[in-house]
């Protein structure tokens, strides 16, 4: 068929689902991407980007559902796989982590094994951004970007991915500031005043904090961090255009500016700006089972590579001889270096460096590694941290991963220069989504 243009209307039977949760459709053998449609939807879909060979559309109209098709409890643009069954889902995540594998790493039989279920369904991230913005009659709304829209924010009553506490508390900041009379940021021309809320909470711990991202401006502060209920409230002001959370001066109005969580027996604090896995629960699997793949005796020199705040790093630290973590954030490594005080773990050491070139004068201090574990961001590893970490020439590699696209190009890089994929395990840490989290060992087979 010819090429469709931006904006043309198409009738479409979706096939599968293509990594990201976007259903894969085909109209005269050219492939669309769908997203909003499930494998078995006939849909009519707007076209939003044409290319030689693909393009991408959102589904407009749902002429025919598939028959796994459900119904979805809440909308949510975060949980677009609300639609299809729980054991769907899984069936479909293991089942990627296996084709990108196979397709991208090279790998004929990859060693898959079955997809680990989430404990809990719904309800399980602890922590949540939300946006503040304008419904069409001038009311405050806070909730999240309309899809395809970076302009528009619908509002929230009930996340389906948040604890009813959470739910509590976005509410109470709502109608406080309704009441307030504070107007939301402006995407457009930059005036107002609210930007965002962040809400952590810690699952094990039960504390909870909310931090009000706005512009620089000035309100009633502490009324509003007594009105939340939360254990923590921190105000941070930023000036910026950009559509972040992570800029600006951050101010302590109440409580504690770091968040206290356990995992495997230990205690965490998170400061406001650091990553900590969003499902405590699963986290704690995802973890064990990366020390079960170390196969640590007590004698083991470790390195993690991407420690941030020492999470994995002080979970191994029980069970090996010594454990080197390296983290490009500063803030970061200066978590884990309090996380591994407050847990009196004295085997564990942390450095602030890039991966990319601190590799080599790590290894002068540290020695040759029996294991390196690897946490790196979605993007994966660039060949050239891949060749640095060869050169420690570990006994064992342990690979987390959040996304197998990535996991799967480096695993065949590993592969050619003599480490063997023994074993990969998917963990649904983020069900309703796409997102696929997994572990996998590998094993140095060549001199």
């Amino acid at each position: 068929m010819s090429r469709p243009q931006r904006g043309d209307e198409l009738e479409l039977h979706v096939d599968r689902l293509a990594y990201g949760g976007a259903g894969v459709a085909r109209a005269e053998g050219y492939v669309v991407f769908v997203r909003g449609a499930v494998p078995g939807d006939r849909v009519r879909a707007r076209v939003t980007k044409a290319k030689k060979s693909f393009a991408e559309a959102d589904s407009v109209e749902l002429l025919d559902p598939s028959p796994d098709r459900v119904e979805a409890p809440v909308s949510h643009p975060g949980a677009p796989w609300q639609v299809l069954p729980y054991e769907r889902q899984l069936a479909e995540k293991e089942a990627q982590v296996r084709d990108a594998l196979e397709r991208l790493g090279g790998f004929s039989e990859p060693p898959v094994e079955p997809i680990m279920a989430a404990e809990q369904r719904t309800g399980y991230r602890n922590k949540l951004e939300y946006s503040f913005g304008e419904a069409a009659d001038g009311e405050l709304v806070l909730g999240f970007h309309r899809p395809g829209r970076w302009d528009l924010i619908d509002d929230v009553t009930t996340d389906v991915l948040a604890s009813d506490r959470v739910d509590e508390l976005r509410e109470a900041v709502k109608g406080w500031c309704r009441e307030e009379g504070l107007s939301a940021w402006d995407r457009r021309d930059g005036g107002g005043l609210l930007r965002h809320l962040i809400v952590r909470e810690g699952r094990r711990t039960g504390r909870l904090q909310a931090r009000l991202v706005t512009s620089p401006g000035d309100f009633r502060a502490r009324e509003l961090a007594a009105a939340t209920g939360a254990d923590s409230v921190l105000w941070t002001q930023a000036a910026g255009v950009a559509e972040t959370t992570r800029d600006g001066e951050t101010t302590v109005l109440r409580g504690d500016a770091a968040v206290e969580e356990e995992l495997s027996g230990l205690r965490f604090r998170i400061s406001p700006d650091a990553f900590f896995q969003t499902n405590t629960e699963m986290a704690e699997r995802l973890y064990a089972g990366a020390a079960e793949l170390a196969g640590l005796s007590g004698r083991e020199r470790v390195i993690d590579l991407f420690c941030g705040i020492g999470t994995i790093a002080l979970i191994l630290a029980l069970e090996a001889k010594e454990v080197w973590g390296v983290e490009l954030v500063e803030e970061a490594v200066a978590d884990a270096i309090g996380n591994a005080r407050l847990n009196g773990v004295d085997n564990a050491r942390f450095f602030a460096g890039d991966v990319r070139t601190a590799m080599r004068p790590l290894l002068e201090e540290s020695g040759r590694p029996d294991v390196v574990v690897v946490d790196p961001p979605r993007a994966g590893l660039s060949q050239k941290v891949v060749r640095r970490l060869l050169e420690a020439q570990a006994e064992r590699v342990v690979y987390v991963s959040c996304n197998p696209t990535t996991l799967a190009p480096n695993a065949r890089q590993m592969a050619e220069a003599g480490y063997a994929l023994r074993t990969v395990r998917p963990v649904d840490m983020f069900p309703q989504t796409p997102h696929i989290e997994c572990v996998a060992l590998l094993e140095r087979t060549a001199d």
